[in-house]
């Protein structure tokens, strides 16, 4: 792994000479987040040596370098999920890149199912914590002492600064926005009635199929974390019928504007 990871770093520097400070996850209709940056370099997932490929709709599969403001970025537009049949190392490959390329901080977003009464489909969700329900953990196996410790200290998984910084920009903005818990689960099937029932039960606020894995690795390495959810369904009788990927898709992209001026805005200012 560490020499895959350093194959990459040195591929992705020899191509962009870029040194970037914030790394960004987009999530599923979220993509179009990069219009807010300066391009410099675009290398596709396709062309990165070790780099896995995304095979999701609304997920496009490239590495995204370029400025916002006088910050130094790199967005991946696409994400890797279990479900798609790659491991756990390969999900959370791009997170341990973004580290060796200079990246301190990291900003995952994502759509998720939400349980909390008090949200809506287009719900704006700052992720607090999160509860790992993925079959396997991307941090079973040897650990490589290079990257991390073998026991990772989790009190913080999510910077309470940020999200601190976000609430206030929220707010300047007039943008509504909660905070929440997030509970990872495999995926690809929504859940059923009875699983998102678990879901609150368990003390989360809404579900996903991703961002938990990346989570994990990123502070694994120190990274500070900021993670943002769009409410895409309400997990509930009345909506549960209406749940597919074009609904999910749909109710992202309305609510990408205040996301993309919330994470350009948290760029710029933190």
């Amino acid at each position: 792994m560490w020499e895959q990871v350093h194959e990459t770093v040195s591929y992705i520097k020899e191509k962009t000479g870029f040194t970037p400070e914030f790394g960004v996850i987009l999530g599923s209709g979220l993509g179009s987040f990069t219009d807010d940056i300066q391009i410099e370099f675009t290398l596709p997932y396709t062309e990165i040596p070790n780099f896995p490929v995304s095979t999701v709709q609304g997920h496009k599969g490239a590495l995204v370098f370029g400025t916002i403001g006088s910050k130094k970025v790199v967005a991946m537009q696409g994400r890797f999920h279990f479900y798609e049949g790659y491991d756990m190392k390969q999900v959370t490959f791009p997170v341990r890149v973004m580290k060796y390329l200079g990246v301190t901080k990291l900003i995952v977003s994502n759509a998720s199912g939400g349980v909390n009464p008090s949200y809506e489909v287009g719900s704006i969700v700052l992720i607090k914590d999160h509860i790992n329900m993925m079959p396997e953990h991307p941090l079973r196996g040897k650990n490589d002492e290079r990257f991390g410790p073998r026991f990772v200290n989790m009190s913080e998984p999510y910077s309470r600064n940020m999200i601190a910084k976000a609430k206030e920009i929220a707010e300047q903005n007039s943008i509504e926005v909660h905070d929440g818990v997030y509970l990872g689960l495999q995926g690809p099937t929504f859940e059923t009635l009875a699983e998102y029932r678990m879901v609150k039960a368990l003390g989360a606020d809404c579900v996903g199929m991703s961002t938990v894995p990346e989570v994990i690795v990123a502070r694994h390495m120190e990274l500070e974390v900021f993670g943002l959810s769009v409410i895409t369904d309400m997990g509930d009788e009345e909506n549960i019928e209406e749940v597919n990927h074009e609904e999910v898709l749909k109710a992202a992209q309305k609510a990408e504007p205040h996301v993309r001026l919330l994470i350009k805005s948290l760029i710029q200012n933190y």
